[in-house]
């Protein structure tokens, strides 16, 4: 009879401290980790998102394309699009190639936050085979007529995205070293961040004018990071990190929450940098990927599978190690392999000749020994990283 009033609604006060979610690791080095992620770090994350995306508005248009069970599309395609008011998309199909042209075409969205390989596949098999054909191949080698050329490629990118992009974030994995150069080439508005479910997930990020090339951006407000390294802005350690996004440790498992914490409360993020004078975090791989050359030598796979993935010929890499040689595992892209009229029985020359272009760029303790050829896509985690765990021996 009274009515129903605003006194009547009793909102739950959290407490930072509290535990607010349990997000599991992706599993891309290891088998997954229940991670406890109390409030402040889900505050944190969100509060950064606020303060550096400013160019989003209420009732503008976000794709969520993400697993909202990841950290990276829980918190900046969900908790930020709620905490800021612009709608959410979903896609409600996997988001293959021509599912999601459609929707950057409908919705047109001003941030798209993506893993490499959406970038590297518009890239590497659409854009890099037409320079290298009629008119364009020339006009890219004569000074201020590629400018054009250049102009045309980023509005076309752009285009391709919607036509409303202000900027592409880059997560969950490194982005291809020649892509990148390309990007920064055409000026095409990309940045790439770094983080970890272990924080929620953000550990640094820069916007996109502000961002320097095969970095992962700046540390972000209220975190810390230091490198376990005697020079840390020139010899690569293990990067650690402390402060609000942390987590509470690993659900029901004192000894990994144990291990992957120093002493003093720096948490170990199995990633091997640098940190420069502008707090800038640079990634050379991880600690658990590196390979011991025959001299001692830190050969990091990443940078080899950069160069495997350029090739046409190859849709995904992986280098490991066996009996002390680089061994490559390569899935060939059969599509363009059917297109250029070569049959299984042609595969081994092919990429023979392919390997052998690609050791011409290599140092001589990281050459690759021989390649073993994959029928299927290697098992990825739900944020489309490699399992790379389960093909190392």
């Amino acid at each position: 009879e009274k009515g129903f009033f605003v006194n009547d609604i009793a909102f739950r006060t959290d407490k930072p401290e509290e535990q607010a979610v349990i997000n599991y690791t992706s599993g891309t080095t290891s088998s997954p980790k229940g991670v406890m992620i109390p409030y402040r770090s889900l505050w944190s994350n969100t509060r950064f998102a606020n303060d550096s995306l400013d160019f989003i508005h209420s009732g503008d248009n976000m794709i969520c394309m993400l697993p909202m069970a990841h950290t990276y599309g829980l918190a900046f395609e969900v908790l930020n699009a709620i905490s800021m008011g612009f709608h959410i998309h979903f896609l409600g199909k996997t988001p293959s190639p021509k599912v999601l042209l459609d929707a950057f075409a409908r919705i047109k969205p001003k941030l798209v936050l993506a893993v490499p390989l959406i970038i590297e596949k518009i890239v590497i098999k659409n854009v890099f085979p037409k320079l290298q054909q009629g008119a364009a191949k020339t006009l890219i080698k004569i000074p201020l007529l590629n400018a054009v050329v250049y102009h045309k490629i980023r509005k076309s990118l752009i285009d391709v995205f919607g036509g409303n992009l202000v900027e592409v974030v880059i997560g969950g994995a490194a982005l291809n070293a020649d892509v990148e150069k390309f990007l920064r080439k055409i000026k095409f508005p990309y940045t790439v961040g770094y983080g970890m479910t272990e924080c929620g997930p953000l550990i640094s990020y820069s916007f996109w004018t502000e961002f320097k090339e095969r970095s992962c951006g700046k540390v972000v407000d209220r975190m810390q990071v230091k490198i376990d390294s005697d020079d840390p802005q020139n010899v690569v350690g293990e990067i650690l990190t402390k402060g609000t996004n942390l987590m509470l440790g690993y659900y029901k498992n004192e000894e990994a929450t144990k291990a992957v914490f120093t002493e003093d409360g720096w948490l170990r993020t199995g990633d091997l940098g640098i940190l420069d004078k502008d707090n800038v975090v640079f990634i050379r791989g991880r600690n658990k990927n590196m390979i011991l050359g025959p001299s001692g030598q830190n050969i990091y796979p990443e940078e080899i599978e950069d160069k495997l993935n350029n090739s046409p010929y190859i849709l995904e890499s992986l280098a490991i190690e066996e009996k002390g040689k680089i061994i490559a595992l390569i899935v060939p892209d059969t599509e363009v392999l059917k297109a250029e009229n070569i049959s299984p029985e042609q595969y081994n020359p092919v990429f023979d000749k392919e390997i052998n272009a690609i050791n011409a760029k290599l140092a001589n303790y990281s050459k690759i020994a021989s390649f073993r050829l994959q029928a299927e896509e290697f098992e990825k985690t739900p944020k489309r990283s490699i399992r790379r765990f389960k093909y190392q021996k």
